[in-house]
């Protein structure tokens, strides 16, 4: 049998994933990248996008507004700022995610922040 990577998510809220999966995407700050078993070591800091998570032929999907993704020799952990099953039956939580960044982009008068939420908006959105 191959060796497979061990992959574990966390939000504040909830811990979302921990299994030995195929492969995973990650939405990196400077692109997207994969990372399979024995990837090199590295830390990168997570824009709003999809983690596409790979085993066996199926492909699960989960937004992630932010966080960081840290890959060491025992696997890759993604730490979340806010995460969403994409997945399955979960439409409410989705649409009030976009209702909330909608309210957040509305509201905010600092310049950077109100351009983070945009951007989260417009993944969302997309999403939809």
């Amino acid at each position: 049998m191959s060796e497979r990577l061990t992959f574990d998510m966390v939000s504040p809220e909830k811990h979302l994933f921990s299994a030995e999966v195929d492969v995973v995407t990650v939405p990196g700050s400077e692109g997207d990248f994969g990372v399979l078993v024995n990837h090199s070591p590295m830390m990168s800091v997570l824009r709003p996008g999809i983690v596409l998570v790979e085993d066996g032929g199926t492909t699960t999907r989960y937004f992630v507004q932010g966080g960081f993704a840290d890959v060491t020799p025992d696997g890759l952990t993604i730490l979340a700022e806010q995460a969403l099953a994409l997945d399955g039956d979960d439409k409410d939580a989705l649409q009030n995610a976009v209702t909330e960044a909608r309210s957040r982009v509305e509201s905010e008068t600092n310049e950077q922040k109100k351009a983070e939420a945009e951007s989260v908006l417009r993944v969302l959105e997309e999403i939809l």
